[in-house]
């Protein structure tokens, strides 16, 4: 990771950039995707019947790689305001992919069990360990910018993602009561993320700072 010198009162400090730890989270975004691609198989047939079987494991891919596309997107916009990382940032941001990295598992095992509970409940547990993992990514870097940071003033209160968090919490239970109604939430809160966060971009527009 590339340093960057200051000097401050005659006094030299050196911070780490956001580049490295960009490039390696776009790289572990793509091996993500490319995995849950890979793990969808082909038809045992040549007609359009020989798809029917495949549906399941299909829409869950759909579901996930939208999934992983939101959290692409955000974490480029929440870098945008960011200059430096520090060590806690880098530990923090390996946590969110450590649980991202599970998705393709998760992917494939509801795939092949459409609507079962265990499945169901597993995934949405990714789904809710990797939004707390994001919020604590979002806690480091604006711990580590200040709290008057142009990334603390975008982010406000984030009710958006407690929304996420809350209706993870309340879809896992019935994944084993109606696993139907689980899968609804997790499609729902994937809808719901689709519409672009502008916060960032529009204090970053505000200020006329980008990075």
């Amino acid at each position: 990771m590339t340093p960057h010198v200051e000097r401050r009162s005659g006094k030299v400090t050196t911070q780490m950039t956001k580049g490295r730890m960009e490039a390696f989270s776009d790289g572990v975004f793509a091996v993500i995707i490319t995995i849950m691609v890979l793990e969808l198989k082909s038809p045992q047939g040549t007609s359009l019947a020989a798809l029917k079987p495949l549906i399941p494991g299909f829409l869950s891919y759909v579901l996930s790689f939208i999934y992983v596309g939101i959290y692409w997107n955000n974490h480029h916009h929440l870098l945008q305001a960011v200059r430096f990382v520090g060590g806690g940032v880098l530990w923090a941001n390996l946590h969110l992919l450590f649980w991202l990295s599970l998705t393709p598992f998760a992917t494939a095992w509801v795939g092949s069990n459409p609507l079962s509970p265990w499945p169901v409940a597993f995934y949405g547990s990714i789904l809710l360990f990797a939004s707390i993992a994001y919020f604590i990514l979002t806690k480091a870097l604006i711990a580590h910018q200040g709290a008057g940071s142009i990334l603390a003033t975008s982010i406000g209160s984030d009710r958006k993602g407690a929304l996420s968090t809350t209706l993870y919490i309340v879809a896992i239970p019935f994944a084993f009561i109606r696993p139907w109604v689980a899968s609804a939430c997790y499609a729902a809160v994937a809808v719901m993320w689709l519409i672009p966060d502008p916060r960032i971009e529009r204090t970053l527009a505000k200020t006329g700072d980008s990075e």
